[in-house]
């Protein structure tokens, strides 16, 4: 095809140029010819000097046109710069590579043909101290390669890094220049280079410009798309890939795989929640990809899905295998006040608190962590519903085997109390055996609220065996049975009737406790204070720290109780009532106190009686107060008398019937006596008989 304003084309077959050095060419017609001679050369058709070479390629990959710029050397000038490309041709699809050579023989227009040269010395190997030689027609092809500068936008393309430096990254892509990428992304965490010269990577063609002969790369976009690339292979095909958690976010955790940033779900995390989201973090796992966005540069990985697969294909294996008796591991994967849940491999099963060891434990915190693994025993193992109980103190001989043999009824112990509850606390006498102290059963004297006043938890205490039940697994201990009961010492130093001294050591409404021995107190009731007052509160008389003096009135060893009394240090006064005052005797008194009911009439000092409403007057009275006043003395009679139920019925009723009665026999006695008939007489003598 005819070059642009008829310049012969020709075409290159590795040529060797060098500054003086014959040329040969061969015309298509003559065949190889030898130059003319440097005299010849004068006419005219070689000009000499340094000019420059223009190679152009048109759209169709021809071969170019080799020609002189002579008529405008000043044009040349800025192109006379060894080994550099120079702009494109201001012509679409045409290129053009300017070569500078120094001291070039150009052959005039007569000379049609091909010409060879046999290989020329790189000029920029001179310049950059570079002795080995490059072969110019390989130079030569790789520019004028079909695919050279057929670079597509958005696209990943091999390139070569030839420069590397603090800021900027060049690399040649085989375009017209270099792309210039920033150093920083070339840089590790650590803030080191991890590329150099030399080095073939895959880089992102950003855009590029034709006229100006400039590209925009990017390593990181190039890095990310083979990511996505590499996502989209794994979600279309099932697999898994790995990925960094990098840090916490709301809803879930970022997770970064490769340098892209993906985002896993909370409840993707594991197949339960987890405790502690922050211990996930800088963790390495496998995932699955659930969902890609390019577009929007959205990844959604899950964790759970691997481990449900992994689980349902444990479980199938498990269920074949599994049996009861059987010993098996597993991992402590969650822990309740009642139990842990262990994960046997795709099957979770249940160690109860009351399987974990024979020894009493009050939460499985104290024997089991999570996570930690286990070595258990299948108790029981439900295939329907596939639930599995599981043991491990079942792995170590039952300590309860022949107790009654190690622990018989009233052996003497040293035991450690692990635990105190309201009604007593618990005592291990060996591993595994623990016996129960009721709350009775710690102390003779003391009347204890809680066993925390006796014991505390970890105390060493001597107990005495007191029972044992093998079947049920209980041993009954006692504290107080180590040292002799003082009430039975009690019992026989202070029989019935003795009299004794003894300091109130405390006051209620019911009466005193008197200090008797050391632990041992005595009650003297309200009742027994005095015969004869009333006492409605003990402190009325008495005090806390007065010393008083009592008598024993009972002592209960069984019940320990200890009654003491001070009215009974003097005879009882009503022991003398019935003879003193008999039934129908008028005695005289002061009106104490009035009720509804009656009135109170004090007759000596401790005894009074009660005169009744009914038996105060003949006529209705509403209350005695209408009647009479306290401190009023009155005149009564006994109708009634009771000194076992110290009792003394009054009545002032029957004195004024008596004196009603006799004030009629007085006022007919005189003039009765004048005119009575002898029957009047003996009717008389009959009535006083």
């Amino acid at each position: 095809m005819p070059s642009p304003g008829g310049v012969p084309a020709l075409r290159f077959s590795g040529c060797r140029m060098a500054c003086g050095q014959r040329w040969a060419y061969r015309d298509d017609r003559q065949g190889t010819e030898a130059l003319p001679s440097a005299a010849a050369r004068d006419d005219g058709a070689l000009h000499g000097g340094a000019h420059s070479l223009f190679l152009f390629r048109n759209n169709y990959q021809e071969w170019g046109t080799l020609f002189p710029v002579l008529s405008r050397p000043s044009a040349a000038a800025p192109l006379r710069e060894k080994g550099r490309f120079a702009r494109p041709d201001p012509h679409p699809g045409h290129f053009r590579l300017v070569l500078c050579l120094s001291f070039c023989y150009f052959l005039s227009p007569p000379h049609r043909g091909q010409i060879m040269f046999g290989g020329m010395s790189s000029m920029a190997d001179k310049e950059t101290g570079h002795e080995n030689e490059m072969s110019f027609e390989s130079a030569l092809e790789n520019y004028l390669n079909p695919d050279f500068g057929d670079l597509e936008e958005g696209s990943i393309t091999k390139g070569e890094i030839v420069r590397v430096d603090d800021d900027n990254v060049l690399v040649d892509v085989n375009f017209k220049s270099e792309g210039q990428i920033p150093a920083s992304e070339f840089r590790d965490a650590a803030g080191n280079m991890t590329v150099s010269v030399g080095d073939r990577v895959d880089v992102y063609v950003v855009r590029k410009n034709e006229m100006e002969g400039t590209i925009t790369l990017s390593f990181e976009k190039a890095k990310r798309m083979q990511v996505f690339d590499q996502l989209e292979d794994v979600q279309e095909n099932n697999r898994v890939i790995k990925g960094h958690i990098v840090r916490r976010i709301k809803g879930g955790y970022t997770v970064d795989i490769g340098g892209v940033e993906a985002f896993l779900p909370g409840s993707h995390v594991d197949l339960r929640p987890v405790p502690d989201m922050d211990a996930l973090v800088n963790q390495e796992f496998e995932f699955r990809v659930l969902k890609i966005n390019r577009r929007r540069s959205n990844v959604i990985v899950s964790r759970r899905v691997l481990l449900e697969e992994e689980r349902d294909s444990k479980r199938q294996d498990l269920l074949r295998t599994l049996e009861e008796g059987q010993i098996v591991h597993g991992k402590a994967k969650n822990i309740t006040e009642y139990g842990v849940f262990v994960d046997l491999g795709g099957l979770d099963g249940l160690l109860h608190i009351t399987d974990m060891s024979w020894k009493r434990i009050r939460h499985p915190k104290e024997m089991i962590t999570m996570g930690q693994d286990l070595t258990l025993k299948v108790l029981s193992f439900d295939r329907e519903n596939n639930k599995v109980s599981l043991g491990l103190k079942q792995l170590v001989p039952d300590p309860w085997q022949d107790i009654s043999a190690r622990f018989p009824e009233g052996a003497k112990c040293t035991g450690k109390v692990t635990n105190l509850v309201d009604y007593g606390a618990f005592v291990e006498l060996e591993p595994g055996v623990e016996g129960l102290v009721h709350i009775s059963e710690m102390s003779w004297t003391r009347k204890l609220r809680h066993p925390s006043q006796m014991v505390h938890t970890g105390d060493e205490v001597e107990v005495v065996i007191l029972g044992v039940d093998g079947e049920k697994k209980r041993i009954s201990l006692g504290m107080k049975q180590v040292r002799p009961n003082p009430w039975e010492l009690v019992a026989e130093k202070y029989p019935e009737g003795t009299i004794l001294e003894g300091v109130i050591k405390n006051i209620t409404e019911f009466g005193m406790f008197i200090g008797i021995e050391d632990g041992i107190d005595g009650l003297i009731h309200v009742s027994d204070i005095s015969w004869t007052k009333k006492v409605r509160h003990p402190n009325e008389i008495y005090k806390v720290g007065d010393t008083v003096q009592a008598k024993v009135l009972t002592v209960d060893q069984e019940n320990e109780k200890f009654t003491l009394g001070i009215k009974q240090l003097v005879d009882d006064p009503w022991g003398h009532v019935p003879s003193t005052y008999p039934v129908g005797c008028t005695v005289k008194g002061v009106v104490t106190n009035i009720t509804d009911f009656g009135l109170f009439v004090e007759v000596e000092e401790g005894i009074e009686g009660l005169v009744h409403v009914s038996e105060l007057s003949n006529k209705k009275i509403k209350s005695p107060a209408e009647l009479y006043k306290e401190g009023q003395e009155i005149q009564a009679k006994v109708i009634h008398v009771s000194a076992e139920e110290r009792r003394l019925g009054l009545s002032i009723k029957q004195i004024k019937d008596d004196e009603d009665r006799r004030k009629p026999k007085e006022f007919h006695a005189g003039p009765q006596e004048a005119g009575q008939s002898l029957g009047d007489l003996l009717k008389a003598a009959q009535e006083n008989s």
